[in-house]
């Protein structure tokens, strides 16, 4: 059976995001005032699976090997049949 996947990574709080930073320094020129600015990485794909435990079970295994350091990030995955 096939699923759409979607991960969602972030970095964990009190990490340091200067994309974050840049973006809020940007908007205040800009003369829009935000605050506590974050920054979410969204990656997508379809995955073939038997079930969707078996599909969750090998999407985390790609975030912890691959799609985002568990160190500095989390994530969240949302899976549903195509």
């Amino acid at each position: 059976m096939n699923y759409n996947v979607e991960v969602k990574t972030s970095l964990k709080k009190g990490m340091l995001n200067p994309e974050a930073s840049t973006i809020e320094k940007a908007l205040s020129l800009l003369n829009f005032e935000v605050n506590n600015t974050k920054t979410i990485n969204i990656i997508q794909f379809t995955l073939n699976a038997d079930s969707k435990d078996e599909a969750l079970s090998q999407v985390d295994e790609m975030c912890q090997k691959l799609l985002c350091n568990p160190v500095i990030h989390d994530y969240e995955i949302n899976i549903c049949e195509e």
